[in-house]
């Protein structure tokens, strides 16, 4: 049978392989782009026209008349570079050792706190900056820090950030070097856990994530213990928060108990 009679509509087997696919395609384009999408019960799915839309992905004038869903809480908006506040002026740190007069009550004279505050001395500009900011926009919440930064300046926060930065850091007293837990060194990998060396170093260190060595025990547990029911929000693409989530009480404690472990001594 020559090629002509095999691709005639003559030929029987011919029109029922044609038939046959054309039958298919019109199915599935029935089913998936106008069965299925009808299917939801949300408003602007309804209809055919508005079926054969969503399904294809194109946008439609009856979105703009969607109401939008607003978050429950504000998320953080900082915007967080390793280049942020690294070379503060003389200038800068002195007008923040004046603005942080207010704030030893909790941080302490020199930024050492004794009320489970966290530590500010030595830690990293750009952190304390961030979270100055998530507390101005309500980000992050706590009854004392957000009246408290509420009608800071941009350049007040750098300044603070500043001085606290320039402070002697924290750390362990001679000899005392306790064993890093796993869940601080390795992480999980298989609850996609990863170690929280790797964000929160010494010697190295993801931008806009705090220093820990010497922070007090209850303020890294509580800290913790609020990303992971989610009262605290604030990170970044929720990388704590997934995090967190995935830890058990156990190395919760852990952690916490490592970082704190030192009795700090100023270098």
């Amino acid at each position: 049978m020559s090629n002509g009679q095999l691709f005639s509509l003559r030929n029987p087997w011919f029109r029922v392989t044609v038939g046959a696919t054309i039958a298919v395609v019109v199915f599935s384009l029935v089913v998936g782009f106008i069965w299925l999408p009808s299917v939801k019960q949300d408003a602007p799915f309804q209809g055919l026209w508005n079926a054969i839309c969503s399904a294809a992905g194109v946008p439609q004038k009856w979105m703009a008349g969607v109401e939008t869903i607003e978050p429950a809480f504000h998320t953080s908006t900082a915007e967080i570079t390793p280049q942020l506040l690294t070379h503060p002026t003389a200038l800068s740190i002195g007008r923040g050792a004046t603005l942080a007069m207010r704030c030893t009550m909790c941080h302490g004279e020199r930024g050492m706190s004794d009320a489970n505050s966290p530590n500010l001395a030595g830690q990293y500009a750009v952190v304390i900056y961030k979270q100055l900011l998530d507390f101005q926009s309500g980000a992050r919440t706590n009854a004392v820090m957000s009246p408290m930064v509420k009608n800071l300046s941009d350049e007040e926060m750098r300044d603070v950030a500043a001085y606290y930065a320039s402070l002697p850091r924290p750390r362990l007293a001679p000899g005392e070097n306790p064993p890093m837990p796993d869940i601080v060194a390795h992480g999980s990998p298989m609850r996609n856990i990863a170690p929280c060396a790797s964000c929160h170093g010494g010697v190295d260190n993801k931008a806009g994530s705090p220093w820990l060595e010497g922070m007090p025990a209850a303020y890294i547990k509580a800290q913790l213990t609020a990303f992971a029911s989610g009262t605290r929000h604030n990170d970044i693409s929720e990388q704590m928060r997934n995090v967190v989530r995935h830890m058990t009480p156990q190395e919760v404690e852990a952690a916490a108990a490592y970082y704190a472990g030192a009795h700090p001594e100023e270098r």
